[in-house]
């Protein structure tokens, strides 16, 4: 299937966006720290937040051993604070898995929908993942993750109604959310559009779709857009696809988990439907 034409102008892509401020849902866990900073941890997690130049750091803390393995396999950019375990238990989540690291984040700068579309026009095949109110921090950190290894551009989620950036989201991206841009949308369907004006077919995923993914044929610049689970993509969502497609399944089980169709999909994407 051919690209769309493209309406999108080639302008630069500007630097970021405005960090988000909290909500209730999926709110970070701040520990009395103020502003919009929250804790991330893991190595996988902090390490990769290290590497990030757009990631502001306020504290490194780490248990001697945390610190050592660090000081051993990393350049080090900046100062470690020496703590208990204990410490590191305190500052975070009940049962958080930190293998003896955390650091203090600001949130990061990001992308708009605009600066995407731009940036796809100047490419002949770009993919993008669409979460249509995917609540769980830790399907979308899964989701980033397998997005940054198929080589997406972006994942586009509802600025209501999805997780902000959180240690728990972290923790699942296991280094992608410094990699791949979580891009925030008031209106899904709205982005929709706009990223049709710039070449993509949109394709929306439905256990009920009269095709799969692969029969679709889908190529050039490809939107795949994903509901919640068990409510599934909304009306107005459905309506706006250019495609509903669903992955071949046995029937055996009624549906996946939103992280692990995500990962198939864009694995059927990657090897060119």
């Amino acid at each position: 299937m051919k690209n769309r034409e493209s309406k999108a102008d080639s302008r630069t892509p500007r630097q970021g966006r405005p960090p988000q401020t909290s909500r209730a849902e999926g709110q970070p866990h701040r520990g009395g720290t103020g502003s919009g900073a929250f804790w991330i941890y893991g190595t996988h997690a902090v390490y990769a937040a290290l590497d990030n130049p757009q990631r502001k750091i306020r504290r490194l803390i780490a248990t001697s051993e945390a610190a050592k393995t660090l000081a051993d396999t990393r350049r080090q950019t900046r100062a470690v604070e020496p703590v208990e375990r204990i410490e590191i238990d305190r500052q975070l989540p009940p049962g958080a898995v930190h293998q003896g690291l955390a650091a203090l984040v600001e949130p990061l700068p990001g992308m708009g929908i605009e600066d995407v579309a731009r940036s796809a026009s100047m490419r002949d095949s770009a993919v993008v993942v669409i979460l249509d109110q995917v609540t769980d921090p830790h399907n979308v950190g899964a989701i980033l993750r397998s997005a940054a290894a198929f080589g997406a551009m972006a994942v586009i989620v509802p600025d209501r109604h999805a997780p902000e950036e959180t240690g728990a989201l972290a923790k699942s991206a296991s280094g992608a959310l410094e990699r791949m841009p979580l891009v925030r949308v008031t209106n899904v369907v709205r982005a929709l559009d706009e990223l049709k004006t710039a070449g993509f077919w949109t394709a929306g995923l439905a256990a009920d779709a009269p095709k799969t993914l692969a029969e679709a044929k889908l190529s050039g610049r490809v939107a795949l857009v994903l509901g919640a689970e068990g409510e599934g993509l909304r009306r107005l969502t459905r309506e706006h696809c250019d495609h509903l497609v669903r992955l071949p399944m046995t029937g055996e089980m009624e549906s996946l988990n939103v992280s692990n169709a995500a990962a198939i999909a864009l694995y059927e994407v990657a090897r060119g439907g």
